[in-house]
């Protein structure tokens, strides 16, 4: 990511475009600092300059954390994640 300029918000902090989707309902769609999800091995961290990475999501909690140091939480039955060039999109009910 040396070479690359990532994705900054008004105060200068790297965030990601993060999506959480289901075929008939997006659950979230912004800019975050990161996402925690939890897989087959256990709980991860998504932050800026993730390498690409893609995995299988366990029954469990998102949690996104914005700019603005919000958290929203969604629970999931399970899903897809995809983290390629500082997007991560979570597709749920696939």
């Amino acid at each position: 990511m040396a070479d690359k300029e990532q994705a900054k918000n008004e105060d200068g902090k790297q965030t990601l475009k993060v999506k959480v989707a289901a075929p008939f309902r997006t659950y979230f769609d912004e800019q975050a600092v990161s996402i925690s999800g939890v897989n087959r091995t256990g709980p991860f961290d998504i932050l800026p300059g993730h390498h690409n990475f893609i995995t299988l999501l366990e029954a469990s909690e998102l949690n996104i954390h914005t700019p603005a140091n919000e958290e929203k939480r969604i629970r999931i039955n399970g899903g897809v994640m995809h983290v390629k060039a500082d997007a991560v999109n979570v597709f749920l009910d696939v």
